[in-house]
């Protein structure tokens, strides 16, 4: 047990924040975002305001001897209603880059989602909490604590028994990573465990994800700000949202993919950038959205309203949107060599849906997670691959 004199209070700054785009102060704190003010204020609807506030893959790094470190927060937990609320929210705390200790933060604000299809929700506001972890190590370390990837977390205080210095900068690339509600994390049991962190702590790489739930949506606002964020490596999984939320059709959607690429590309011409197709998700690969809570049975569960019949005027569905995306990274690449597609499937596909199903109809479960990581490590950071380092003489 420390005294109150044997703790170091360190302000939570930038310099030992990684992973996001912006910082709001708050009247708790700061308030982490993964899009930029512009963006913002730009965006249309509640769900894509929450999920870019929710920081997934957001981390505290520094440097210090503690043994005890706390970290005073404010989350917002989402729950909806008529379903049971979530477990708490995991903090991760990595010692040397390996998962050394968890905690969770008690209380805080509490959204409840009152429709699933608007988003429309209630706020109800409570009281900060402490995440803590004792017996780390007493030998000089990098420490990165992940914050919880589902819940709005407000960073009040640091509190150590050591001193505290930002992380030493190792000269590791930066990989972006854009993607729907899979990359944001969803269905995973913390937050290093969602596929992109286990990919990037593959492939040696700084992850800035800018997964949001519901809001892949090829949004301009989301293009200009991966034109703006430095990065050493790009990539964007398009697809899923699209089609699940009906938001347009083929003749829309092709040049719309082409314009999210020449956004990106204004700011990093000639950047190694990887479009990803969507995984396997059966109710949306020949079934046009847009997707719907399944009221038959007692767990939460997805199912495609569209009619297939659809399709021939232009409605999407995955497959169809698979074969758009090939076609146009196939068209661009003929002028743009550091241009590369992956099929999704690669990821997630018959034989993983088969030992790991989508529990919900669309989100993969931790064993799902982990799969669609190590598949992506293989294929993007292994030999010969697109994020593959090369070796220098």
């Amino acid at each position: 047990m420390h005294t109150e004199h044997d703790w170091t209070t360190t302000p939570v700054t930038a310099d030992i924040l990684r992973g996001f785009l912006d910082l709001e102060q708050t009247a708790h704190g700061l308030l982490p975002h993964r899009l930029p003010a512009a963006a913002r204020r730009q965006i249309p609807d509640e769900q894509l305001a929450v999920a870019q506030a929710q920081p997934s893959g957001v981390r505290l790094a520094f440097r210090t001897r503690a043994t005890a470190v706390e970290l005073d927060t404010l989350p917002t937990k989402r729950v909806y209603q008529g379903f049971p609320a979530p477990a708490d929210g995991v903090y991760d705390l990595l010692v040397d880059g390996r998962l050394a200790a968890q905690a969770t933060v008690a209380g805080g604000n509490v959204r409840t989602i009152t429709d699933m299809i608007t988003q429309a929700s209630e706020l109800r506001e409570g009281t900060a909490g402490t995440a803590r972890f004792t017996g780390l190590p007493a030998h000089d370390k990098e420490v990165e604590i992940w914050l919880p990837h589902t819940e709005i977390t407000e960073l009040i205080a640091l509190r150590t028994d050591a001193p505290v210095e930002p992380a030493t900068d190792i000269g590791r690339r930066v990989w972006l990573h854009h993607g729907s509600s899979i990359s944001h994390g969803s269905n995973a049991d913390h937050p290093t465990a969602i596929w992109p962190a286990l990919a990037a702590a593959e492939g040696s790489v700084e992850l800035v994800n800018l997964g949001f739930s519901g809001s892949a949506l090829l949004d301009p606002f989301t293009a200009r700000a991966m034109r703006d964020t430095p990065a050493d490596l790009i990539s964007v999984k398009i697809g899923i949202n699209i089609v699940n939320a009906d938001v347009m059709r083929l003749r829309a959607f092709t040049p719309a993919v082409h314009g999210f690429l020449d956004t990106i590309r204004d700011g990093h011409p000639v950047t190694p950038l990887l479009v990803v197709s969507p995984i396997l998700c059966p109710v949306q690969e020949d079934t046009p959205g847009p997707l719907a809570p399944d009221p038959d049975g007692d767990s939460l569960r997805f199912k495609a309203m569209g009619d297939p019949a659809e399709r021939a005027a232009g409605r999407l569905t995955l497959n169809i949107i698979r074969d758009a995306l090939a076609r146009v990274v196939q068209q661009r690449a003929v002028d743009d060599p550091n241009l590369h597609y992956l099929d999704g499937r690669d990821l997630y596909g018959e034989r993983d849906y088969a030992e790991a199903p989508l529990p919900d109809g669309l989100h993969p479960d931790p064993e799902g997670h982990r799969r669609i990581g190590e598949n992506f490590a293989r294929y993007a950071f292994g030999s010969g691959g697109p994020f593959a380092t090369q070796a220098s003489y």
